[in-house]
């Protein structure tokens, strides 16, 4: 399996990054073990996880999907095969990315996933009300701890990213490897521009969440009629306008031309896309996820980008 390197770092992923969102929530322990266990299976290394996930699940509180992974962990003995991700900030019970509070939930991710370290620890989001210098020097505490080996940034946008980047170069602290924004054939604009030149200039790795924009680019709903009365109604109507339908439908033709599931033929578009490393795609069951795996394999010729370009440009 083909491995990129996240940024300077000396960390490398497979094109396809497992998304932990789905653990402790629409997957259960055991069924989340044997999709990890698949995964690895297929050749591919990087999970994503965070400490807030799954909180918004009935009953949940947060912890759970980082608690999920600590089964496997715990029950594998493989954590040496696995590249990783956590992040800390965005939890209501540990926001903000004040040095005390990195410090906190660090250790907190570290016991519920039952290991010494993280591969990447990801700001969540921005907290402008922390000095930058005052969170990139928490997390180079705990790089010269060994409880991180890398540090990455998540909804960041440029101007902070840049002055992040800056800050860690001027203190001689180590800097965001990693970016993940929120990027998919559908949602560009956020991305694309300035803080897709910040990444690229300065040779961050991109993993992008929201993928399939919540559904919508599976292809399982092809008109807002689709969606009428169901629970995804709500999430997924403001898709549906000229602009998503034009998507929608070239993403389907692209699929028939090809012989690939649209879900499939979005998830290539981000992994044949310069300036991309990986997406990060959730599976709630093993047929799912060999699905959503076979997009690492899925040659899109360069008419077909174009033409997946243009339609959501």
């Amino acid at each position: 399996m083909e491995k990129r390197r996240l940024g300077r770092s000396d960390i490398s992923i497979a094109p396809i990054v497992f998304g932990g969102n789905v653990f402790g929530w629409t997957a259960d322990s055991r069924t989340s073990c044997n999709l990890i266990d698949r995964f690895l299976d297929q050749g591919f290394n990087a999970i994503d996880t965070a400490d807030v996930y799954s909180a918004w699940a009935p009953g949940n509180g947060g912890g759970e999907s980082e608690e999920v992974l600590g089964d496997w962990i715990a029950s594998r003995k493989r954590r040496e095969d696995i590249v990783l991700m956590s992040k800390v900030g965005m939890w209501e019970q540990r926001k903000g990315l004040s040095e005390a509070n990195i410090m906190a939930a660090v250790d907190d991710s570290l016991r519920r996933l039952g290991t010494d370290y993280l591969d990447v620890y990801f700001a969540h989001v921005d907290d402008k009300d922390t000095p930058l210098d005052e969170t990139l020097g928490a997390f180079a505490k705990l790089v010269e701890a060994g409880k991180v080996r890398t540090l990455g940034a998540s909804n960041y946008d440029a101007a902070r990213l840049d002055a992040a980047l800056d800050v860690a170069q001027q203190n001689n602290l180590p800097r965001y490897e990693v970016l993940q924004p929120n990027y998919n054939l559908h949602t560009r604009d956020g991305f694309e521009g300035e803080l897709e030149s910040v990444a690229t200039e300065r040779e961050l790795g991109v993993v992008t969440y929201f993928s399939l924009a919540s559904g919508f680019l599976t292809g399982k709903y092809t008109s807002k009629d689709d969606i009428a009365g169901t629970d995804r109604e709500a999430m997924l109507e403001g898709y549906f306008d000229d602009r998503g339908q034009r998507v929608l439908d070239n993403l389907l033709e692209v699929a028939n031309d090809v012989g690939a599931k649209p879900a499939q033929v979005a998830l290539a578009w981000l992994v044949q896309r310069d300036g991309v490393t990986a997406p990060i795609a959730s599976a709630r069951s093993l047929d799912q996820l060999d699905e959503t795996l076979g997009a690492a394999t899925l040659n899109l010729s360069d008419e077909h980008m174009l033409k997946l370009d243009a339609a959501g440009g």
